[in-house]
């Protein structure tokens, strides 16, 4: 339960970040929706940044399959429900994806939410405009800023790993953005162990800040390098993990058990590249996985969602919406952790067949 404590009450607490009446006014709104809101919260690893552990994404959804108005709503939805982090990228909608959340978080305190981007694929015209390179990480940085209006980014990723510049360079540029307080934590997206590894140890022989958060695509479906390799790696290192598609783009939902729906993403041809991710060994899964999640009194998303929150190490879920129905949804997976007995998760386990080897 998300609590307010103060001698002067939730109201004297609001008054010390709006000055102006209107913006009061705004605050003192929120209220009661804020204490109503349900959440659970974890270290971003050792850090001590604190991450709900539902959190959403503006990944094809914002600037692109949804209106700014409807990407509002579900950003004020997943609020209201105790939601801080909010993740996004500077190629999400070519821009727009940034454009469209900051528009929508205009009116909601900016110390209350965790906000990121990335950077790392083609955003400027040129040679110089892809990468990790001094260069394009500070420009892309800047204009990340800009286009969602805020002074500062809490977490910065690297989108990708980039062979063709050194990782020192990237290193110390993500340590001068900390140290210009444009980023107050840096992260990598889809590196592998080895390379994580390597960036921390460069940091900490430099004194420089080490990336405190690995973002990976996880879920029971796609489970091998989190489990093998960054799990231990994290219990080592310290630094937390967010995990991106817990639904692996519908599938564990069940919208696919009976054929290819109509408006569903993957009947989109700009995703075409998905569509391999429906085939029959995995379906038969994702059918059987619904049992389980019935006999649980549960939807299958919210099953495949708390199941990712069995592993501390696993700080937040990044889900998506389109409908504030999901959000909905989405955030009472939090209580499933608590569901999932040895018996439960050995069932699951029979069904996936694909739980990572323990190495000798």
């Amino acid at each position: 339960m998300v609590t307010i404590t103060s001698p002067e009450g939730p109201e004297g607490i609001i008054r010390k970040y709006w000055s102006s009446t209107e913006e009061l006014a705004r605050g003192i709104a929120k209220i009661p929706r804020v204490l109503e809101a349900r959440m659970n919260y974890r270290r971003m690893g050792r850090s001590g940044l604190k991450l709900s552990e539902i959190s959403l994404g503006a990944w094809v959804t914002f600037g692109e399959q949804i209106d700014d108005r409807t990407a509002s709503d579900i950003l004020h939805a997943a609020y209201d429900h105790g939601v801080n982090f909010f993740d996004n990228a500077d190629v999400y909608a070519r821009g727009r994806a940034e454009i469209v959340m900051g528009q929508a978080i205009r009116d909601l305190p900016r110390e209350s939410l965790v906000l990121s981007s990335k950077v790392f694929w083609p955003t400027m015209d040129g040679p110089n405009g892809k990468g990790l390179s001094r260069k394009h990480v500070i420009e892309s940085c800047h204009a990340s800023l800009k286009r969602m209006g805020v002074d500062y980014l809490d977490l910065y990723f690297c989108h990708r790993y980039d062979p063709e510049t050194p990782v020192e360079e990237t290193v110390r540029a993500m340590d001068d953005l900390v140290h210009q307080g444009k980023i107050l934590y840096w992260g990598t997206s889809e590196w592998r162990a080895g390379q994580i590894a390597r960036a921390h140890g460069l940091a900490r022989q430099a004194d420089w800040f080490p990336p405190a958060v690995e973002q990976p695509h996880y879920n029971m479906l796609v489970r091998r390098i989190v489990e093998d390799e960054l799990v231990p790696l994290s219990d080592d290192l310290g630094f937390g993990m967010v995990t991106w598609s817990p639904l692996r783009s519908g599938l564990l939902s069940g919208k696919y058990n009976d054929g290819m729906p109509p408006g569903v993403r993957l009947s989109d041809e700009r995703y075409n590249w998905l569509r391999g991710i429906v085939n029959d060994a995995d379906l038969a899964k994702v059918r059987m996985l619904a049992g389980v999640a019935a006999d649980l009194s549960l939807s299958l998303s919210q099953l495949a969602i708390g199941w990712l929150l069995r592993l501390t190490q696993v700080s937040s879920v990044i889900t998506g919406a389109t409908r504030v129905e999901h959000v909905q949804e989405n955030v009472k997976a939090i209580g499933i952790p608590a569901m999932l007995t040895p018996e439960v998760l050995e069932r699951i386990e029979s069904i996936l067949g694909n739980a990572p080897t323990p190495q000798a």
